[in-house]
């Protein structure tokens, strides 16, 4: 998945900081001094996030969170009961040590047991890939307060669902530890070396968004788990170059067109111990996505073609791995999703446990939107319609038949929790202030904790009902300190505007202006972009990025815009860039900067455009397709040749290299390199597993075998993050900001 997180480096970690101390003008706003102070300062933009880590319990009707205490670095959980306001600290890291030891006891997630008596805690994690890694687990009692190892370096481990085991995966196998009698025993076998039972390799859990590859049925009895074998599929090797001698990285990475891993779905009972594999042949597909229905002992199982433009929903008897197809989807204008990283929904499938039906998100009629199914797969209704996208949801209550849901229909640049009954009729809205809304909701949809902004207000983290129309219960914060600061400091934020382009096509944008603003004046422009199918970077929300008020402050307009494949549309805006990426979005960029540069404060001669990952993408083809728009290119961590990413990515928007050869290379960067004409600075990392830098040097080769000069920084260790600590964090924006400054000043 290209997208801008990154694991090694959480940016936002590395600048709660207090701002450096300087001394305040009383006359009038202060600006930043440095690059670093404005760096630095950054969490007094972002303020207050409320509580973190939030796990609804109960149902609903309570929540646990975390807390942090910067001064002594431990961590505490609470849990917080909405009817009451009781909040209750439930466990402190100061008041443990690792069992056996005097050390003080850490960890980095905890999960629920069904019950709510029980914490498993995941403990001295170490990364393997971009999401996943081994560690140890930990039983905690909340009524004996007492801590058990029951797995040491898993890669993952789950609680069973009555409690009484928990489950996880070990070097290939998945393994059963019941805490009665402290028994572990082995649930499956035939592990090898990239052949795994229970987990998976790296591109379906990069590319599909899962880590854990194994799930309990309901009743405990079953465990369903993919079988992943990789060992057929190429291998990709890199290296930080530490050492006398470097140490190689080797990752199986099926490059587009190529091999893909073998997966097969297996279910073990972990009564009797014995395995099955549900009978469904692959076909060269892919399997996203595994359920457990509402019925004892049945397992529903999504099937793809690699391509991901037709979907199969089969029902499975585990007792003896027959099944049926009960619904087919096809598209043949783009792709199907079944999860949306971007929208922060990790299913379109909700199997709920009471009852016999199934719900599906789909954009067949133009707009995501919620379906209802029977498990014979015929059609019930179709919960919502309109003329805009149902973009998450939240809660499905069986018994008020009312589901919970997050749409656009007030605005693409707003997002809104809503209800609706399963039958589609009587839906309520429950958050009113314009802007982005982000919703945490417990299963039955009685409670929420509301986290918006606008590009006025900075964030509210509040407690809601869903009774009485959303009724306001608690402010987690205002963030009046915020606010405070920015009477402070110079702060600009975003304006919106829209515009409609050459071809006809209407735009959203955000545009940021110097504090100081003449219009009476000219300033340079930087396009801030990313641009990949189904994101979205312009909100009604409050900016808050630290390094965009620096430029401002230093005289830059800043602006992004909605390009075509962006996300909260619908699906012919989204779907208008299948079979050829990057082609529309860099000419809905070039757009954007020829209608901001007619305005006569903005100079058209002197533009950049900036982006990271997909961004870099886009900002690299963006220079050389339109080369007289813009002066500058920062490129960070690009894809510079389809054919050189992921299958799974590559393909779902690409098609396969065979059948769509000619897009494939005209989508390239490098086919395009002779048309460059202003200035590129590159930067990328040897260790990015993700976007290899194998692009970056392809394109450079391109760039020099036609006489043009790219100026070229490898941050070795970095990841697809590019920096890797704070030094390197600072130092790569004093080289973006330099750059600039050279080519724009």
């Amino acid at each position: 998945m290209l997208n801008r997180s990154v694991r090694l480096i959480s940016i936002t970690a590395l600048l709660l900081f207090t701002s450096l101390s300087y001394s305040e003008a009383q006359d009038q706003r202060q600006t930043y001094q440095s690059l670093q102070h404005a760096l630095f300062s950054a969490s007094q933009l972002t303020g207050d996030q409320g509580p973190q880590n939030v796990t609804w319990i109960d149902g609903g009707e309570r929540f646990s969170y975390m807390e942090q205490n910067p001064g002594t670095g431990s961590t505490a959980i609470r849990v917080f009961d909405p009817a009451t306001g009781e909040d209750e600290l439930l466990f402190d890291t100061t008041e443990h040590t690792f069992p056996g030891s005097d050390t003080a006891f850490t960890f980095r997630s905890f999960q629920w047991s069904s019950d709510f008596k029980y914490l498993i805690f995941q403990t001295r994690f170490s990364p393997i890939y971009r999401y996943s890694g081994t560690a140890d687990y930990y039983y905690y009692s909340i009524e004996d307060e007492t801590l058990e190892l029951v797995a040491g370096a898993a890669f993952t481990a789950e609680l069973s669902p009555d409690g009484q085991s928990i489950a996880y995966h070990r070097d290939g196998e998945i393994y059963l530890f019941e805490l009665e009698t402290g028994e572990e025993k082995q649930l499956t076998s035939g592990a090898d070396e990239h052949l795994y039972n229970g987990r998976f390799g790296w591109v379906y859990e990069e590319e599909f968004g899962q880590v854990q590859a194994w799930g309990w049925s309901h009743d405990s009895r079953y465990i369903a788990y993919w079988q992943s074998d990789e060992r057929d599929v190429k291998r990709f090797v890199s290296t930080d170059y530490e050492g006398i001698y470097p140490e190689y990285t080797d990752i199986p990475y099926p490059k587009a067109g190529e091999k893909n891993p073998e997966v097969r779905i297996g279910v073990v009972d972990t009564e009797t111990g014995e395995n099955r594999w549900m009978d469904l042949e692959l076909n060269d597909g892919l399997i996203p996505r595994i359920y457990w229905t509402a019925n004892e002992g049945e397992l529903a199982v999504v099937w793809m073609n690699r391509q991901q433009n037709h979907l199969k929903l089969h029902l499975f008897d585990v007792k003896n791995g027959t099944g049926q197809m009960i619904m087919e989807e096809s598209d043949d204008e783009g792709w199907i999703d079944v999860y949306d990283f971007f929208a922060g929904i990790d299913d379109h499938f909700f199997f709920p446990e009471e009852r016999e039906e199934f719900f599906w998100i789909s954009d067949r009629d133009g707009y995501s939107h919620i379906y209802l199914y029977d498990y014979e797969g015929n059609l019930i209704n179709q919960v919502t319609e309109g003329d805009w996208e149902v973009t998450n949801l939240f809660a499905v209550n069986t018994d008020y038949e009312r589901i919970y849901f997050e749409s656009t229909e007030v605005s693409p640049l707003e997002r809104h929790l809503w209800s609706v009954r399963f039958d589609g009729s009587d839906k309520r809205r429950y958050t009113d202030e314009e802007g982005r809304h982000s919703i945490s909701m417990g299963a039955n949809g009685r409670y929420f904790i509301n986290s918006w902004s606008n590009i006025e207000t900075p964030k509210h983290v509040e407690l809601r009902s869903t009774e009485n129309g959303g009724e306001h219960l608690k402010t987690f914060t205002d963030n009046a300190a915020v606010s405070a600061y920015i009477r402070q400091y110079e702060y600009s934020p975003r304006e919106l505007f829209s515009f409609t382009t050459v071809s006809g096509v209407e735009l959203d944008g955000y545009l940021i202006k110097p504090h100081d603003f003449d219009p009476d004046s000219t300033y340079p422009l930087i396009m801030m972009v990313y641009g990949g199918p189904g994101a979205q970077g312009v909100y009604n929300e409050f900016e808050t990025n630290a390094w965009y008020q620096f430029l401002a402050q230093q005289g830059y307009m800043i602006a992004d815009i909605n390009n075509r494949g962006s996300g909260g549309y619908g699906r012919d805006f989204e779907k208008s860039v299948y079979l050829n990426l990057g082609i529309n979005e860099a000419e809905d960029f070039a757009a954007a900067a020829d209608y901001l540069g007619s305005y006569s404060w903005i100079d058209s001669s002197r533009m950049a455009i900036r982006g990271h990952s997909y961004g870099g993408y886009m900002a690299a083809l963006t220079m050389v397709l339109y080369p007289r728009v813009f002066r500058v290119a920062l490129v960070a961590a690009p894809v510079t040749d389809w054919r050189l990413y992921d299958t799974i990515y590559t393909e779902r928007y690409m098609g396969l290299p065979e059948e769509n050869r000619e897009n494939y290379i005209n989508s390239s960067v490098m086919a395009h390199a002779r048309n460059m004409q202003g200035s590129m600075l590159v930067v990328h990392s040897s260790m990015d597993e993700n976007v290899h830098i194998q692009n970056t040097m392809q394109m450079i080769i391109a760039f020099t075998d036609t006489g043009k000069d790219v100026e070229l920084r490898i941050y070795p260790p970095g990841e697809h993050g590019v920096a890797y600590n704070q030094q390197s964090y600072l130092l790569l924006h004093q080289v973006y900001t330099n750059y600039l400054n050279r080519h724009l000043r």
